[in-house]
């Protein structure tokens, strides 16, 4: 065979048939599809540190997303919002613009031998067009609030979507690295005892043992590495469960909208902030009163008469618009930084929603190229056995080619994963929640 002729090697023909065949059979396994569920058992540990994940049929992703919100820490601000978006509504609702104020008063002139009773009312009342801007106030802040709870709940279904993604890819990587050890375990000691038998040289097994040390360092750095995703993902969610499918089908949207959540909710912080920004101004120059009093008067002589009197007026501030341009400008100043924090969010999506396309197209073709290469590896690796059992070529050579087909095998299965996790954050870009 010409492959046989342009890889052969002066080496000693490596020997016995029962040797060869365990090798070939410890080589060709990564070729075969590894275990990537989260059911697979880890028989080993690199060391003591492990984070324990478990499967749940019952979980959905929706409902992952809807549990995880119950312990989310925004939750006491979102519920802090609806409670005063309650109280402006309450405060819209009431017939007086302020609290009542009741007055009782007594002078005696004891000159004159004269007592003086007094009572009074002073109740505060709606400016013109006030009431109205308080009732916007209302509805826009129970809105507003609104919106930022679904806003936070898209921003958690991100945090959900990446951590699951990522622990699958890092599950795949030790699954392959766990399958890797092994056969290089079992490679070793095949070697050692046809060492021992004198078939093979003590190089060989210097070689294989590097090769072991190796994978087992992989292996470390893969569990490591998938300990730490559990952790971010327990970390976000509180819980130590998965569900059992959390694959997504691609929207068909072709870009985010107003509609987006996250724009949605800066968009009703910006009405409420303008609500209050005219709830103010309606003040004006300051709250406008009704006051109603009654006075009595009555002398110690009997002869003398008693009189009472009764008084109604309006208090009607004017000329103190000035004091309140401060305050109206503290508003001024937020409403204009939340004007400019959507701006800068608008680019932020914009910049997001390319991203997410151009990867998903982009994974598109790298999984087609990366089947392609395994499937072309495997091949490779096939002939390359047929070589080294007629002692073409040595176990470098072997060893050599197998690690390229691992890590092809490993490359194609993490471009499908990657591929399903395109498409949640492709989702989450146009801000569609599971």
């Amino acid at each position: 065979m010409y492959f046989l002729e342009v890889i052969r090697k002066s080496v000693p023909r490596l020997a016995p048939t029962l040797f060869l065949s365990t090798l070939f059979l410890a080589l060709a396994l990564p070729a075969q599809a590894l275990p990537s569920d989260w059911q697979a058992t880890e028989i080993a540990h690199a060391v003591d540190h492990h984070d324990p994940i478990f499967i749940d049929e019952t979980l959905s992703l929706a409902k992952l997303i809807d549990l995880t919100m119950e312990k989310y820490p925004d939750t006491a601000w979102l519920n802090a919002l609806e409670e005063q978006a309650a109280a402006i509504n309450e405060r819209s609702q009431s017939w007086t613009a302020g609290a009542t104020q009741a007055t009782l008063g007594y002078q005696s002139m004891s000159t004159f031998k004269l007592n003086y009773g007094s009572v009074g009312l002073q109740v505060p009342l709606w400016n013109l067009g006030q009431r109205d801007a308080e009732h916007q106030l209302a509805t826009q802040a129970e809105t507003s609030a609104e919106a930022q709870a679904t806003a936070i709940k898209l921003r958690v279904a991100g945090l959900i979507r990446g951590a699951l993604w990522d622990m699958d890819l890092a599950k795949i990587r030790y699954d392959q690295a766990q399958a890797e050890l092994g056969i290089y375990e079992r490679l070793l000691s095949s070697i050692h005892r046809r060492v021992e038998l004198g078939d093979l040289p003590k190089a060989d097994e210097l070689l294989a043992k590097s090769e072991l040390l190796q994978k087992r360092s992989t292996f470390t750095a893969a569990e490591a590495e998938l300990m730490h995703s559990r952790k971010r993902y327990t970390s976000i969610t509180q819980i130590n469960k998965l569900p059992m499918h959390y694959e997504e089908e691609l929207v068909a949207l072709k870009e985010y909208g107003q509609n987006h959540p996250s724009l949605a909710a800066i968009n009703h912080q910006i009405e409420h902030k303008q609500a209050e920004l005219n709830a103010l101004k309606a003040i004006g120059s300051g709250q406008s009163h009704a006051i109603a009093g009654l006075l009595s008067d009555e002398g110690i002589d009997s002869r003398s008469n008693k009189a009472e009197f009764f008084n109604v007026g309006v208090i009607v501030p004017f000329g103190g618009s000035i004091h309140a341009q401060p305050q109206i400008a503290a508003l001024n100043v937020e409403l204009n930084k939340l004007i400019a924090e959507r701006a800068q969010l608008n680019r932020s999506l914009e910049q997001a929603h390319h991203e997410a396309e151009h990867n998903l197209e982009v994974n598109r073709v790298e999984l087609d190229t990366a089947n392609e290469q395994k499937a072309v590896s495997e091949e490779l690796l096939t002939m390359t056995q047929l070589a080294f059992s007629v002692g073409e070529i040595n176990l470098f050579d072997l060893l050599k080619i197998q690690s390229r087909t691992q890590q092809a095998i490993l490359y194609a299965k993490e471009r499908a994963v990657m591929l399903q996790r395109d498409k949640a954050l492709y989702n989450q870009a146009v801000g569609m929640m599971p």
